[in-house]
């Protein structure tokens, strides 16, 4: 036989040199839930999640940076919902506050905050209610997309005043990322970049963090809004090709390992930088398999992650960065240690020394 692909797999160096694909810190977004509480709040449905102090917050912030992982994304639960969702777009608001924290005592740190209403009002939903003519039961309310856009608007305004680096709508109402880039530079933020939740899909797998953030819809759901599953690769195009000419900098699929085609047919369709979100159930899976030792927790955590660099994101949203980041060290760490001195070369020094 004159080929035989076993050879380039033969080692862990022969391995490491044929590899197309690459994973590090570099590539996450940590996400963070802030609370108005001075206590840690672990979240039972997402073993190793706890909703954080501002102060929490940001020793959260200084432990991603330290492991090499550039970037936050903010969630905020604050103690007062409304119908309209007003904590969002408060100038003391949980995220508001929480950003100038974290900014103060983590310069070199991104952040990113999320720019949505289901977290801060009283039934749940992206956006303020209104009534659907002509219908009744679970299907006579909806959310209002036009009033949606003026308050996520606010939101932006105010998350990029209190210092976020960047914003990242993910209601799914149309038109929201060119009134928001609309908002931004008329309030003379036009350097604040737009991460949209372009392709967002209605899925099953968003149930451990409305546990965390408290954002159940009380009525109906919101498939009216979100993407169905069951849509195609048409409707995944329209939405990030609309999100695209309306100014997003960047592009996001959520939920990810459930949606990696569609991943690979935004990653060949746009030059924009692209984004998988890794989400609370797809976390929570498999955690609860590792507990129960059905699945090597790291292992499937890291080709997970791989999955969908491979295919095509930039970036990854991900409740397990500070965990993968530390095996990826120690990864690291140890090829180092294996790796030949060459005559004349000291060896590496012990203990980080």
């Amino acid at each position: 036989m004159f080929e035989r692909p076993r050879r380039l797999r033969r080692t862990p160096a022969l391995r490491a040199l044929t590899r197309e694909v690459s994973l590090s810190p570099a590539h996450f977004i940590y996400p963070i839930f802030v609370h108005e509480r001075p206590e840690e709040s672990p979240i039972a449905s997402m073993p190793g999640v706890s909703r954080h102090s501002i102060e929490g917050a940001v020793g959260q912030a200084r432990e991603a940076l330290r492991l090499g992982v550039p970037s936050v994304i903010l969630f905020g639960i604050p103690d007062h919902k409304d119908a309209h969702g007003s904590e969002a777009y408060a100038e003391e608001g949980i995220i508001q506050q929480a950003t100038r924290a974290i900014k103060a005592a983590v310069p070199g740190l991104t952040v990113i905050a999320d720019t949505c209403l289901c977290e801060y009002t009283d039934h749940g939903h992206c956006g303020p209610l209104c009534e659907v003519p002509g219908q009744s039961g679970a299907e006579a309310w909806t959310v209002d997309n036009d009033r949606s856009l003026e308050l996520l608007s606010l939101t932006a305004v105010s998350q990029a005043r209190a210092g976020a680096d960047v914003v990242a709508p993910s209601a799914m109402m149309d038109g929201q990322v060119g009134a928001i880039r609309d908002a931004l530079d008329a309030a003379g933020f036009s350097d604040i970049p737009v991460m949209s939740y372009a392709v967002k899909y209605a899925s099953a797998y968003y149930g451990p963090f409305r546990d965390a953030a408290g954002s159940t819809p009380s009525v109906g759901n919101r498939a009216t809004y979100q993407m169905d599953p069951a849509g195609g690769h048409r409707e995944a195009l329209r939405e990030a090709r609309l999100d695209a000419e309306q100014g997003a900098d960047t592009l996001m699929v959520k939920p990810a390992l459930a949606y990696l085609d569609v991943l690979r047919l935004l990653r060949d369709h746009f030059d924009l930088p692209l984004v998988a979100y890794n989400v609370s159930g797809e976390y929570s899976l498999v955690k609860a398999a590792a507990q129960l030792g059905f699945m090597d927790e790291r292992r499937t955590v890291l080709e997970n992650l791989t999955a969908m660099r491979r295919a095509g994101a930039d970036a990854i949203i991900t409740y397990h960065a500070l965990d993968a980041a530390r095996w990826l060290r120690e990864d690291v760490m140890q090829e180092d240690a294996l790796r030949p001195v060459r005559p004349g070369q000291d060896a590496a020094p012990e203990n980080g020394a």
